[in-house]
């Protein structure tokens, strides 16, 4: 995989290594993002959004939307996958998944960012009002359950993950999500620490990318691009989670 800068100019996302944890494009050598975009479709005019799944044979996208390709990556991908035990999105619990991520999408996930780029303050209590509520109801179920459908990690949890782990890095400030933070939920807490303790989950964090690509790229929301010197937070504190039924995610190494 190919990972852009953070800075996202008004050209677009760029690949260009100038940042580090950034890489080149090593697949079509472009500098641009949007030039795979139009190559897959000249006449493209729509957002170029990241991640993208390309086809290095057929020389075209795949597909731009990350829950797509999460399930693609955990069906179509199997028979090349080192970690063939892990299975997402299980034949038996894809209605509970489903059902989660009906709710936690909408007031989470997309929440956040109803909140950060609202244009008016009723837009923004709702949206505000929405991932607190969220967060709420997953403090409860985390309160008695190791994971979001109880002893089994699925698709839902990780894709939680990826707000949660953004949350005081930049959304409690940033997008005004600052009802509270998410160390002011002892069970969500310490549930996304016990996900960072997983070296896949560790190896693809990078704080530095999450909080300049946010606070510097966003000039509508931080005009001077003031980087915040941010909470202290220690994402390697002990966790204390193995207490609860569950198993550990199958073929993860854990640090």
């Amino acid at each position: 995989f190919d990972v852009v800068d953070w800075l996202l100019p008004p050209q677009g996302w760029t690949m260009t290594a100038a940042t580090a944890g950034a890489t080149l494009d090593t697949v079509e050598g472009r500098t641009f993002l949007g030039d795979i975009y139009r190559q897959a479709e000249p006449d493209y005019q729509g957002s170029v959004t990241v991640p993208v799944l390309y086809d290095k044979s057929e020389k075209t996208i795949v597909n731009n939307e990350s829950s797509h390709i999460l399930r693609f990556l955990n069906s179509e991908f199997q028979e090349y996958a080192t970690n063939k035990k892990l299975d997402l999105y299980p034949v038996e619990l894809r209605g509970q998944i489903d059902a989660v991520n009906e709710w936690v999408y909408p007031w989470i996930n997309n929440g956040v960012y109803r909140s950060g780029f609202a244009r008016s303050q009723p837009a923004y209590d709702a949206a505000v009002r929405d991932v607190f509520r969220g967060l709420e109801k997953v403090e409860s179920i985390l309160s008695k359950n190791r994971y979001l459908l109880g002893e089994t990690f699925t698709e839902a949890d990780l894709r939680l993950w990826t707000t949660l782990i953004r949350f005081d890095s930049v959304y409690a400030t940033h997008f005004k999500c600052n009802l509270k933070r998410l160390v002011d939920y002892p069970h969500t807490w310490a549930y996304t620490r016990e996900l960072y303790s997983y070296e896949a989950f560790r190896a693809t964090t990078n704080q530095e990318h999450i909080r300049c690509h946010y606070y510097i790229s966003h000039e509508s929301i931080n005009p001077f691009r003031i980087l915040p010197i941010g909470f202290d937070v220690n994402y390697e504190e002990p966790h204390h989670r193995e207490a609860l039924p569950g198993t550990p995610i199958p073929g993860i190494i854990v640090k």
